[in-house]
């Protein structure tokens, strides 16, 4: 910020002038006090402090300052500030209304810091309560959104022209089609992982073979659902809030709603049935390979023949075991994909805030499958199934 009295004329040092009076001293500021001369007007203010040690009373006339900037400000705070701690009297005349706005925002003075103090046990119940407050508000939240999915999706059964069925293909194409490769080797190679381990602990009771007990129900059951969810999370979870909340700081979503357009119907269905179909068959596709590499680690490190593990496999999994999983997965998917879609709809008109948004997506998804997957395995063993 810039106060330019006469802008085209050429550069005028600072200069400084010092009346002694009686009653104090009278410093008369004139030129230009910018950062250009920024070496000239520090020494002019080390002349002001030894000028008057034993003033009662100092007066700082600005009236021939031509130009000032935020370096001259500063100074003259500092000046200021300096008289004030020797109990010196200090005003200043000639302030121009610019010259004021300086004066106050660069005064190092004005930004006084908190005090520091020790965290007591009702700042400790206070984040707690603040943080259920939060869980409450997002649960609230997540059941409306998820009643305004329900009702746009009703619509769109009953009208089916207005379905936009571009936008589900492509994103089936996008959530799906292009995560087999990752979710396949992911899956392979932590399969693989836990047959070694669980070779190296069953070797020790002569047991290798049921290796391919543990690997059938814990990857159909547990490991390729959950596995696929969390990568789905994190890889598309992420995308949707980032795609929805760009959006939104652009001002789409609102243009959408004036082009007489659902945003729910446009953006956000489409999106979560992709999910939904999807995650299904990801989910299939992370199973056999987390098969495939530990019945391949179970072969090569464990002397296991794939006679043998798939017939231990045969005789340890039935039809309930494989679909628990499947069961599991259109739900998982159905959760990344609204909370995904609400974080999106959250986010403010700047980057920082959509940074927020796409993090505590991608958390609060991970977090809620892993919740859900336990609700799943309690409800499973309760009804024996």
């Amino acid at each position: 910020m810039l106060d330019n009295r006469q802008i085209d004329s050429p550069d005028i040092p600072p200069t400084m002038t010092i009346d002694g009076q009686a009653s104090g001293h009278r410093l008369r500021f004139a030129g230009d006090w910018t950062m250009r001369h920024g070496r000239a007007v520090e020494k002019l203010m080390e002349q002001a402090l030894s000028s008057a040690p034993g003033a009662g009373r100092v007066t700082v006339d600005l009236s021939g300052i031509r130009r000032f900037d935020t370096m001259g400000a500063l100074v003259l705070c500092r000046l200021r500030n300096s008289f004030e701690a020797k109990s010196v009297g200090f005003e200043m005349t000639g302030v121009t209304p610019s010259q004021k706005i300086l004066l106050t925002e660069v005064n190092p003075e004005k930004q006084v810091s908190k005090p520091h103090r020790s965290i007591t046990a009702v700042d400790i119940l206070t984040d707690i309560g603040q943080g259920m407050a939060g869980i409450g508000r997002d649960v609230t939240s997540g059941i409306s959104f998820l009643g305004g999915f329900v009702l746009a999706l009703g619509r769109l059964i009953i009208s089916p022209s207005r379905f936009r069925w571009p936008a589900l293909v492509k994103q089936i194409e996008l959530f799906g089609f292009r995560s087999v490769p990752i979710i396949a080797l992911i899956s392979f190679l932590v399969g693989g992982i836990i047959a070694q381990q669980s070779v190296f602990q069953l070797r020790t009771f002569g047991t290798t073979a049921f290796v391919a007990d543990l690997l059938g129900i814990l990857i159909l059951r547990e490991l390729g659902v959950l596995l696929t969810s969390i990568m789905i999370a994190g890889r598309s979870g992420s995308a949707i809030t980032a795609e929805i909340g760009s959006m939104k700081m652009r001002e789409e979503i609102d243009a959408l709603r004036t082009m007489g357009l659902d945003p729910m119907e446009v953006l956000i269905v489409p999106r979560i049935l992709a999910l939904v179909i999807s995650l299904p068959i990801l989910t299939f596709i992370a199973s056999m390979s987390g098969l495939l590499g530990g019945g391949l680690v179970a072969w090569v490190y464990g002397d296991v023949s794939p006679d043998v593990f798939l017939a231990r496999l045969q005789g340890a999994i039935k039809l309930n075991t494989f679909m628990v999983g499947m069961y599991k997965a259109p739900v998982m998917a159905l959760v990344i994909g609204l909370i995904a879609s609400i974080e999106g709809m959250a986010v403010r008109g700047s980057a920082e805030s959509l940074g927020r948004q796409t993090t505590a997506s991608v958390v609060k998804a991970i977090f809620m499958v892993i919740v859900v997957d336990g609700l799943f395995a309690m409800f499973f063993a309760a009804i024996r199934y």
